[in-house]
């Protein structure tokens, strides 16, 4: 006998609350809501039965929203393969604890097997059924199993991922009729207070929902690897567990507006930090998909500045006018995109193409939704003129090649601490590096040469990258300021530089 299921609530609706829902198995299988009419109770007055229509109304929404993106769930099971090493391996560089322990047993890495689990939603692009996920859950996948409301499974393979917005496309494989596409919202209309409804496989509970609302919007938040950041979060008090990543984030309207990606857990003055949850607000997804599915990454612009809201103080420093709208240019990395174009600090940023920069994420919120590769118009204040700059985009770094642009700024770029060479150096940037096609951001790259200077005589110039003093390598501006210090003024040097993509040794006299 088929079986059906029906949605059973497991308490009452209160303001500010969780509510907490699971899938309940019934007759034949079916996802049903049953209509709620709210009847007031005899000798009730006026205000409770305006208070129960109110609460009644409000399950019938919740319930109707559920019923909606439910089938749409599915739950994403991962195996897949790390390398583990030995922990003590290290103790056996002591001669010491080798001669009373002699060598390891364990010496080479050893491959293991791993298991996770999280939840997918299945959407429809151009006429695709695909389904949606976090990165996270399906990084480095060995093999991926989809399951849907029914216990069907499929064999699945990862169509593409992108680690900076941590979500993932998922195809599987064989026919997809039975999926049923959710639809997907506007998060750019989320507010504060509005109902957030989370679905997912919390714990390995399949098929759980849970209630709250919106707590804050366009919450920027560290990434639990330490390294980059989370951008125009959606936080809610909507309680989301492991199991749940990459499950949908619903309004009252039954429309997906997020991915749910991190939880917040910890604890301040000894009180324990819960129920403060994150979700990937979906506009952003939608504006990926098209290169997740073309190409399986996403390759985002790149303009290469370091730009900051116009304060009092900072157009004091630039001696600009604070009254000023847009974003204002403090540094421009050397060999970056803006640089070829010929972005200056000072300048203030106004509009990206045809669309109007206000405050600073506006650019960087425009520049992340072009590709790398193509031009764009970007038009700027300078000394108080208008002007238009026409940039070709480079590639956004990792985010672990943008660890190494901290420090790039211009107190860490500095001037070479030896006058007398009359060079002026800064870091090597991912960028520089990727255009140049030098595997290392080692060397340091010439910002200036002083006219009639040692470097002005040699030959020297703007965006020659040194790589080596007398054939010692340059590996950063700090190696480059120690290794200068320690020669003296008069004496004879030859550095090792890349120009045009051909090396060439050049002599200070």
């Amino acid at each position: 006998m088929r079986k059906t299921w029906i949605i059973g609530l497991a308490a009452a609706l209160v303001v500010g609350a969780g509510l907490t829902f699971a899938w309940i198995e019934s007759s034949d299988r079916q996802l049903v809501v049953q209509p709620i009419v709210a009847l007031a109770q005899e000798g009730s007055t006026d205000n409770t039965d305006v208070n129960e229509a109110i609460t009644e109304s409000g399950h019938s929404a919740v319930k109707q929203a559920v019923s909606l993106v439910g089938p749409s769930v599915v739950r994403i099971d991962v195996t897949g393969t790390v390398t583990s090493s030995n922990p003590f391996l290290e103790l056996y560089d002591d001669p010491m604890f080798r001669r009373f322990f002699g060598d390891p047993l364990d010496s080479e890495p050893q491959q293991q097997t791993t298991q996770s689990l999280g939840s997918g939603l299945v959407f429809d692009y151009e006429g695709e059924t695909l389904i949606l996920t976090n990165a996270h859950v399906v990084e480095d996948a060995d093999t991926i199993t989809v399951t849907d409301i029914n216990g069907t499974t499929w064999d699945a393979v990862l169509v593409g991922a992108d680690d900076v917005l941590d979500v993932a496309v998922v195809r599987v494989e064989g026919d997809a009729g039975s999926l049923v596409p959710a639809r997907l919202g506007d998060s750019d209309a989320v507010e504060i207070g509005d109902w957030a409804i989370a679905i997912g496989n919390p714990l390995g509970l399949s098929y759980t929902v849970t209630l709250g609302i919106v707590s804050g919007t366009d919450r920027d938040v560290a990434k639990p690897s330490g390294i980059g950041n989370f951008n125009n979060l959606i936080q809610t008090d909507a309680a989301i567990n492991p199991g749940n990543s990459g499950g949908p984030l619903v309004n009252a309207y039954g429309e997906v507006v997020g991915l749910n990606t991190i939880i917040a857990r910890g604890t301040t003055n000894g009180v324990s930090i819960e129920g403060i949850n994150f979700a990937i607000a979906i506009n952003g997804v939608k504006d990926v998909l098209p290169q997740l599915i073309s190409y399986g990454e996403v390759k985002r612009g790149w303009l290469g500045v370091q730009h900051t809201a116009i304060t009092a103080e900072s157009a004091a420093e630039f001696g600009i006018d604070a009254s000023l709208t847009g974003t204002l240019v403090v540094y421009v990395f050397p060999g970056d995109p803006a640089d070829q174009a010929g972005l200056r600090p000072g300048d203030v940023i106004v509009r990206v193409g045809d669309v109007p920069v206000e405050e600073t994420e506006d650019l960087n919120n425009e520049i992340g939704r072009l590709t790398a590769g193509s031009s764009v118009d970007i038009v700027v204040l300078r000394d108080g003129e208008e002007m238009t700059l026409t940039v070709t985009l480079g590639e956004r770094p990792s985010e672990e090649e943008l660890l190494t642009y901290e420090g790039s700024a211009p107190e860490a770029a500095g001037e070479d601490v030896s006058d007398e060479l009359g060079l002026a150096v800064a870091p090597i940037t991912a960028v520089v590096a990727r255009q140049l096609g030098l595997k290392t951001t080692d060397g340091v790259v010439i910002m200036g040469v002083a006219a009639g200077s040692r470097a002005d005589r040699a030959g020297l110039a703007e965006s020659d990258i040194i790589l080596e003093i007398d054939h010692e390598p340059v590996e950063s501006v700090d190696g480059w300021n120690a290794m200068i210090s320690e020669i003296g003024e008069d004496a004879r040097i030859t550095l090792t530089i890349l120009r045009n993509g051909k090396l060439r040794f050049v002599t200070l006299e």
